[in-house]
């Protein structure tokens, strides 16, 4: 089996950033005794006689947890970069969180998502907090969009915009539950779906808040939400978040930011797709309905204005709806200029822009009648001059270019036009190729610690690909492999024989291949696609078999997983969303399918053209950047499979690719050390020698 990856592998960084001499990632660092003072307290912290170990049931030491946070106190007290890759089951969270509590800097945690958000704030945080006996003040912050807004649920009331009976007794749901809410937070209200069209009227945008002239100001639950994180030593908060403040996106986290002297980004990998995202600016169909719908709402309390605005914003209701049907033929993503060769595009696209002056025309003589018509006609504003910029750069045979009307973090960076569907709206996006520049100015402004941690940050065991998106130069680095028995708790099987990928067959092989290994661990599987045609087709192959089946998109994701432990015994399909964010211990989980590697999509317009950019530069794309982004991906499926130390799971990695070709080495020595066989036999020995089942 291949082991070890040549030293002439790679990754190489854009001209336009010269790399300096790297030093190869610190591993396995003892504690020395040489440590600074922060570093001392914290290691001592999570030693065996100390207080966590005392408090916390369940808690042990271990000597990665430690090293890694002994790296973080470091980062903190010198005001430095670390680049840390922590392995599953290395306990990276008690291990920033106890240096950060024990500093006593302002220190802002950020997660991936609202759920590890509200998992890190609602449990960790308190538990750490408690078992170190320290006083500082903690805070959880959200975005504005997040919270319920007073003023719109009044103006909700008025309005016939419910389409279901279901949708009428959610919204007296929400009604009761704003008397007795304290925080306001909408994710008190674990019924209402995240996706729930009912959100956007009972909760504000950046766009649409009056601010200081709204007269629920007093009560409102983000000013409140944003006094409390001012006034915290830590705060957590969400990269959507961090981004958008750091964007100046007007998120309301921007007064606080200079104050941070420390910040903690976990879930790291994600950063920079999320972070092109916040530095571009992207016109969608539900603003524009909801700019129109607003406006008719605004206007029932000033006289003479309904008889104004009720053409203009119907108007842009009807061509919204109108641009969305002239799309219908076009793929579900691509660029400008694509879409602009539709054949009834064009003219859609000049309703809609004729639509929105008007109505911006009609609101400009009734400002100030109202704050909310004034809000309206800067949000028409907005949009309309967002939907220009878009469609100044997407004629045919454009291509990416520096854009004079860009914002100040789009201006160091080419940026690609494009749109994307969904089934009853569309989003027209411009986004920057390159986050680095604006990424690396924000960083040195704050003068502070920033600490970028996940499972999966390296390539090959280098941190090159993920410091070149992120404009980190010099940084500390550190490698923390999982601590859990590899060799004893899990297995990777390659499939002999199996086809390419790109023939026909392949879908059929895969599941061949997978079905006995099912049929040895008695299901308790996830298995992930690269595409939903493929899960589409596994779903109807296995429906058939002695083991409850569940389907994404067959339920909300938390449902499903839900069900799946329950279980006990059940298969679980998924595709990319699956990758992360699921964490399942114990038997219900003992294999892990990955139908092939995970290379992004081709037809992605913003990887294309990010591509393209690296080809132009005199980089090599494939190398540059798809193996990068594909090893990251799979190693976040892969993680999926050990999630404590009594676990044990079959990766089954179907790909021939990882054999048969130079560069399958990347992937392979950038997994866990498990040992590998190509034997089925193996895998159902695994199983029935394992005392669990």
């Amino acid at each position: 089996m291949p082991s070890g990856i040549s030293s002439a592998v790679v990754i190489r960084p854009r001209p336009r950033h010269p790399r300096r001499p790297r030093r190869s990632p610190r591993r396995d660092r003892a504690v020395t005794g040489t440590e600074s003072r922060l570093a001392r307290a914290t290691i001592e912290a999570l030693g065996e006689q100390a207080a966590l170990a005392g408090a916390l049931p369940g808690f042990r030491p271990r000597p990665a947890q430690q090293r890694l946070a002994a790296a973080v106190a470091e980062a903190f007290e010198q005001r430095a970069v670390l680049l840390a890759e922590a392995g599953t089951g290395t306990g990276k969270t008690f291990a920033y969180l106890v240096p950060a509590l024990l500093s006593g800097l302002k220190t802002i945690v950020s997660t991936g998502t609202r759920a590890l958000q509200d998992q890190l704030y609602q449990r960790d945080l308190p538990r750490v907090r408690q078992a170190l006996g320290v006083g500082l003040k903690t805070a959880l912050l959200k975005g504005r969009a997040n919270y319920l807004c007073r003023y719109r649920l009044e103006q909700a009331k008025g309005e016939p915009r419910f389409t279901t009976r279901e949708q009428v007794g959610q919204f007296q749901r929400v009604v009761a539950w704003s008397g007795r809410t304290r925080s306001g937070d909408m994710a008190e209200l674990e019924s209402l779906a995240e996706d729930s069209p009912l959100l956007p009227l009972v909760t504000s945008t950046a766009d649409n808040c009056l601010g200081t002239e709204c007269p629920f100001w007093s009560e409102c639950f983000v000013v409140q939400a944003r006094q409390r994180a001012q006034a915290a030593d830590l705060v957590v908060v969400n990269h959507h978040l961090l981004l958008a403040d750091l964007a100046l996106k007007q998120e309301g986290f921007g007064e606080i930011l200079p104050g941070a002297q420390a910040f903690v980004v976990d879930e790291a990998h994600q950063l920079p797709e999320l972070a092109a995202q916040f530095f571009g600016e992207g016109l969608g169909a539900r603003p524009l309905v909801e700019l129109a719908r607003d406006a008719i709402a605004e206007a029932k309390g000033v006289p003479g204005a309904l008889a104004a605005l009720q053409a203009p914003a119907q108007a842009l209701e009807q061509a919204t709806r109108a641009l969305r049907a002239a799309m219908d033929s076009l793929p579900q993503r691509g660029t400008a200029w694509r879409a602009r060769d539709g054949v009834d595009v064009e003219p859609a696209l000049d309703t809609l822009e004729d639509a929105l002056q008007g109505l911006h025309a009609a609101l400009a003589p009734l400002r100030e009648a109202a704050p909310g018509l004034e809000a309206c006609h800067a949000r028409a504003q907005e949009q309309l001059g967002r939907l220009r910029r878009w469609l100044g750069n997407g004629r045919a045979g454009s291509e990416p270019t520096f854009d004079a009307d860009a914002s100040p973090s789009m201006q160091d960076s080419p940026e690609v036009h494009w749109y994307e569907l969904t089934p009853r709206g569309f989003r027209l996006q411009r986004t920057p190729l390159d986050v680095s520049a604006p990424l690396r100015a924000h960083r040195e402004q704050s003068h502070a610690a920033w600490v970028f941690t996940s499972a999966t940050l390296a390539v090959a065991g280098r941190f090159d690909h993920l410091a070149q998106r992120l404009g980190v130069e010099g940084a500390r680095e550190l490698i923390q492999p999982s601590p859990f028995d590899w060799p004893r708790q899990a297995l990777c099987y390659l499939p002999p024989s199996l086809p390419e990928p790109a023939m026909r067959d392949y879908g059929q092989a895969v599941l061949a291949a997978v079905r006995p290994v099912l049929e040895a661990s008695g299901g308790r599987a996830f298995l992930l696609f690269a595409s939903h045609r493929a899960l589409r087709e596994a779903a109807a192959a296995l429906a058939d078999g002695p083991w409850p089946l569940f389907v994404q998109g067959s339920a909300p994701r938390h449902v499903l997983l839900q069900q799946f432990r329950e279980s006990g015994n059940g298969v679980l399909l998924g595709t990319a969303s699956f990758r992360e964010g699921v964490d399942v211990a114990g038997e219900a989980l003992s294999v892990v399918v990955i139908d092939k590697l995970p290379f992004a999509a081709p037809d992605d317009p913003v990887f294309e053209a990010r591509l393209e950019a690296i080809r132009r530069a005199g980089g090599t794309p494939f190398h540059d950047e798809q193996i990068p982004q594909a090893v990251i991906a799979l190693k976040q499926g892969a993680g999926r499979l050990i999630r404590s130390e009594t676990d044990r799971g079959v990766l089954v990695l179907c790909d021939p690719r990882l054999l048969g070709k130079s560069y399958g080495r990347i992937f392979l020595d950038s997994l866990p050390p498990l040992p590998r066989t190509r034997a089925l036999a193996d895998v159902q020995a695994f199983f029935a020698d394992n005392p669990g089942r």
